[in-house]
């Protein structure tokens, strides 16, 4: 890309599945901060008002471009305990769903830090006060949040710290528009606030891994003093006219580049037949490539600390002959969080925090307020498996950051989606990185997805909204089951996408599935 006209007025876009992450970017702006500090202001927001998708006690991926710099991937992805009894894990077929097995040690925090590191301007103690703040006075419980909730009804009840934060004072279970009021998480903030490594050492780490051990655990605080992020080289390749940047192994960002061929194409390999035709025959083709991406990724992501890992077949994942193997407990819906910010200097960051499924482990500590995600069900049970469970092994992550660029832009692009988040983006790719595209009526067209127990069936399966008919004929072709819903779905991901074109201008993009917008703000 050439270096964009240099604006009038500094300019940030943001987009952010939820309005008190664009309310805590706008601040930021306001008070000075670039691309990177908006991103940071609307992520720790993100960990009170949605704590079915995110929270301090899940992990982090995110791709930040600085002018004038290679793109860094920032890896803070937690690892199993160094007690955890694999032995007794080999036994099971699968790991549990929920619970204390699958909590491995939150990267969220020292993601943050690292992020803050690579060009913030402002430093974390606002935000982090301000979500203290957010805690302490509540907010309005979301619609998606309240959707979650009512999916989830049974293991709220369960866990004790769950039911102290989300029933009222008559037991009852909140709904959409009831005050979500968080005491406890809101002093864990204001510590945070003062110091971010807290979170790793003292009070915090200490309450976190003493209720994991009273309830099944291995946890201590010397896991949790042991983890820092990764700052690393994200995997790259040129395709289709852009450059694509997306996070390694043990994320699947390998599996996007895979069927970015696919992706990208327009049909008129086919030849010049109408353009409906080539273009059903091109959503064929990307149905294929996604079927057989599902199974290699099965059975080859995994975390490469714990040995090799086949990165060659997931970027090239065509007549491999895999049947998958990875077992997934439970759904993906509502799993992660994106939030995607562009700076008129040159800056874009695209950050994903998650707690896996919605409200992770079923966990939330009382003495400290944070919800714990369920990383730790993706592993596989199987010694032989890349994502073999293991003391200090981190397993395989749905998290996928994109950046894109071309002649004509910068693309920052992430979703929710769970497993199926390469599934999701691909459906875009093409179009989102054309220029003359609108991004809101891009984020708008159905979608459909493909996987198995992650979206709720027991075999692969195509699940398709309204709209998908060509992917459907193409699904029943390959002998895929379909499923067909309603209207659009929270499985077909919440996307957030930015833009900054070579002219210097900005536009942004928030899923319409999700609860959030897209704002472009004046800097100063």
């Amino acid at each position: 890309m050439t270096a964009p006209a240099a604006p009038s007025t500094r300019r940030v876009a943001v987009a952010a599945p939820h309005p008190a992450a664009l309310d805590a970017a706008s601040e930021a702006v306001a008070a000075g901060g670039d691309a990177i500090d908006a991103a940071l202001a609307a992520a720790t927001a993100l960990t009170v008002v949605y704590p079915h998708q995110c929270s301090i006690g899940g992990d982090l991926v995110a791709l930040v471009r600085r002018p004038g710099q290679p793109v860094v991937a920032v890896v803070s992805a937690g690892a199993a305990p160094a007690g955890i009894d694999v032995a007794a894990l080999a036994q099971q077929d699968r790991m549990p769903r929920q619970g204390a097995q699958t909590v491995t040690v939150p990267g969220v925090v020292a993601g943050w830090q690292a992020i803050d590191a690579l060009g913030g301007r402002l430093g974390l103690a606002d935000p982090l006060t301000r979500a203290a703040r957010l805690a302490a006075d509540g907010v309005p419980v979301s619609a998606g949040l309240g959707r979650a909730i009512a999916v989830r009804t049974d293991e709220l009840h369960a866990d004790p710290g769950m039911r102290e934060v989300f029933t009222d004072d008559t037991g009852a279970l909140l709904a959409e528009g009831d005050p979500l009021v968080q005491p406890a998480l809101a002093a864990t903030l204001t510590e945070l606030a003062a110091d971010p490594r807290a979170m790793y050492r003292g009070r915090i780490a200490a309450s976190i891994t003493a209720r994991l051990r009273e309830i099944g655990g291995a946890h201590t605080e010397a896991d949790f003093a042991a983890h820092d992020a990764e700052l690393v080289e994200p995997r790259g390749t040129t395709i289709g006219g852009a450059r694509w940047w997306v996070a390694p192994p043990p994320t699947q960002g390998v599996v996007l580049l895979g069927i970015l061929p696919e992706a990208l194409a327009d049909g008129s390999e086919h030849g010049t037949a109408t353009s409906a035709t080539t273009a059903t025959a091109a959503t064929a083709d990307l149905v294929d490539a996604v079927h057989r991406a599902a199974l290699v990724r099965q059975a080859e992501l995994g975390d490469p600390r714990g040995g090799t890992i086949d990165v060659a077949a997931m970027l090239d994942p065509r007549d491999s002959g895999r049947v998958g193997a990875l077992p997934r407990a439970g759904r993906a819906l509502g799993d992660t969080v994106a939030v995607t910010a562009a700076d008129s200097d040159g800056t874009v960051v695209t950050l994903i925090q998650s707690v896996y499924q919605l409200f992770g482990s079923g966990i939330l500590d009382p003495g400290t307020g944070v919800v714990l995600h369920n990383r730790g069900s993706a592993f596989s049970t199987d010694p032989a498996h890349p994502a073999h469970v293991g003391p200090g092994l981190r397993p395989p992550h749905t998290l996928l950051p994109v950046i894109a660029e071309t002649d004509d832009l910068v693309l920052g692009l992430g979703c929710q989606g769970g497993s199926a988040q390469p599934w999701i983006l691909a459906q875009l790719a093409r179009d989102l990185v054309a220029a003359g595209s609108d991004p809101d009526e891009v984020l708008g067209r159905p979608r459909f997805v493909i996987g198995a127990r992650d979206l709720g069936h027991e075999v692969m399966t195509l699940v398709a909204e309204p709209g998908s008919e060509d992917a459907i004929s193409a699904a029943e072709a390959l002998g895929l089951p379909v499923a067909r819903t309603d209207g659009p779905v929270d499985e077909a991901g919440h996307v957030q996408t930015v833009r900054l074109h070579a002219d210097g201008h900005l536009d942004a993009a928030s899923d319409p599935r999700a609860d959030g917008r897209a704002v472009v703000l004046d800097a100063h």
